[in-house]
């Protein structure tokens, strides 16, 4: 079955007006004629202007925030390019003023504003001869996508605004922040919205219950902690994510893509581990597609021989986290000075890197992946940000605890289908640690690491000061005779870490046109 962006692509631009990133956002509503009394009118509509919501809404959040925010800040990549606010994320230096702060910020409330306007647009114009159902399945698509985004607000400032309803802003636009724990209930209204909602199965692409119930499961193990210094989580919170993601896997009929490295080709896109995947299209102007391939280590790789902006090194700390049994994973995930890709630039006779370099996301040129008007800034990976292994590895979790070890058998079960899809040996016992690592070496270059450590920070902030500060957070050169890393000097003085490092600091544009934002956050719900 085609992806549902594909299909509708050339229609949505057609009618879409897409909202600006102004830094002021936040006073304006969505600019958008879907908006309007003339849309909403038939299943068909509704489904074509959810579908909008998969892509290019996300474009300023994937492009500039996605990886530094996830990766760079979490210690798996290092990048000394690209001005100071990169390296101002590997050393811990960042103030309010760092712009891919701002990015994160708007992009992230961007996706929420149109998440809003197309919620508010199918409530007051859908009219009774569109089956409930399909209504509330488009609200459910809309609801599980603005949880999404507060998720990652939430995890990265903490105490954010919850907005529902952008209209509002015209009159009032100065806002308090609310309160996390309010924020992740917020979350958790929406996603099982979208789990009674969505479909068991829809179109390849599409957002389905299975979708929902997974994402609910990582929140609740998230919010298992929140507060919690003691070092033990809310049990009642570990109980829903374990059960959740017990249906998942049990009930969904989802598996592992047998490959690893096919999670990342393009000829896999919304493959069977895929739960949430982000739907690109070719494109060739700025911040409308998918522009991952900027990440590029060579142009000469690259679609139209352009794009290459400076790879992403790994750091060293990444580096030894991987064994040398977990070339599977390393080498779909970074590259190292000699090896070689035959499928970036196959017809060229492959591609031979020439020092260490982000690999996931590099998915070579027009010819590779048979999409001849794919530019540099139109990547067609269709990067998922929920996959089957996340599910896997959170139900591990839950099941671990408050327990200081765990050898329950289906805990290791599908622990282990993760490692040994990797080609990795299993386990025999888990802990924290071993769950950590794991999955810093399975989602590695996914955006996923720094979430991973404020989850730790909830509860035991400790440990998780204490991971940042030990950190190699250098890149390193590579020696392919001797297969010896050598880690080099840091590209700046690295501050300590600290528990307030896990909660980044607000956007100063934003303070400045909003003070609200320094006033202590307030309830959302009486």
């Amino acid at each position: 079955m085609k992806s549902i962006y594909k299909i509708t692509v050339s229609t949505l631009l057609g009618i879409l007006v897409l909202a600006g990133c102004q830094d002021d956002f936040l006073d304006r509503p969505i600019q958008s004629e879907i908006s309007t009394g003339n849309f909403y009118q038939t299943k068909q509509e509704i489904r074509l202007a959810t579908a909008a919501l998969y892509s290019r809404v996300w474009a300023q959040w994937n492009n500039l925030a996605y990886i530094p925010l996830g990766d760079i800040l979490s210690g798996n990549l290092v990048i000394p390019w690209q001005g100071a606010d990169l390296v101002q994320l590997n050393t811990f230096t960042l103030s309010g003023s760092n712009q891919r702060l701002t990015d994160g910020w708007t992009g992230l409330y961007t996706i929420v504003a149109h998440c809003n306007g197309t919620i508010k647009g199918i409530n007051e114009n859908t009219p009774a001869t569109v089956a409930v159902a399909d209504k509330n399945a488009g609200l459910a698509e809309a609801r599980f996508i603005r949880a999404m985004a507060y998720y990652h607000l939430v995890m990265l400032w903490g105490e954010v605004p919850i907005i529902e309803d952008n209209t509002k802003l015209i009159k009032s636009p100065l806002i308090n922040k609310n309160r996390a724990a309010d924020v992740y209930r917020f979350i958790t209204e929406d996603l099982t919205f979208a789990a009674e909602n969505l479909r068991a199965t829809d179109e390849k692409g599409r957002l389905t219950s299975w979708s929902a119930k997974g994402m609910l499961s990582k929140v609740y193990l998230t919010m298992s902690g929140l507060g919690e210094l003691g070092g033990n989580r809310n049990q009642e919170y570990l109980n829903k994510a374990k059960l959740y993601a017990q249906d998942v896997i049990e009930n969904s009929g989802l598996t592992l893509l047998p490959s690893y490295p096919d999670l990342f080709k393009t000829q896999f896109n919304d493959n069977s581990e895929s739960l949430f995947a982000l739907q690109w299209s070719v494109t060739s102007g700025w911040m409308e597609g998918n522009q991952l391939l900027t990440y590029s280590p060579s142009k000469d790789i690259n679609p139209q021989k352009d794009g290459a902006w400076g790879a992403p090194s790994p750091s060293y700390d990444l580096y030894i986290a991987y064994a040398k049994q977990d070339s599977i994973r390393r080498k779909a995930t970074f590259m190292l000075t000699g090896d070689h890709y035959p499928e970036l630039n196959a017809a060229g006779g492959g591609y031979t890197a020439e020092g260490p370099g982000m690999k996931k996301h590099i998915i070579g040129n027009e010819a590779d992946n048979n999409s001849p008007a794919m530019t540099f800034l139109g990547s067609i990976q269709h990067n998922a940000l929920l996959r089957l292994a996340d599910i896997y590895l959170i139900y591990a979790e839950a099941i671990l605890g408050n327990n200081a070890t765990t050898s329950d058998a289906n805990a290791l079960l599908y622990f282990n289908k993760v490692r040994t899809r990797a080609g990795v040996d299993p386990v025999t016992v888990l802990n924290t640690d071993i769950i950590l690592n794991e999955r810093r070496l399975e989602f590695a270059c996914e955006g996923q690491y720094w979430f991973d450590l404020v989850r730790l920070s909830y509860y035991n902030p400790q440990k998780a000061v204490g991971l940042l500060s030990n950190q190699q957070r250098v890149r390193f050169e590579y020696n392919t005779d001797t297969e010896v890393a050598t880690p080099t000097d840091p590209i700046g003085p690295i501050s300590p870490a600290t528990f307030a490092t896990f909660t980044l600091q607000l956007p100063a544009v934003e303070v400045i046109a909003n003070p609200k934002l320094n006033e202590p956050s307030v309830p959302y719900y009486e």
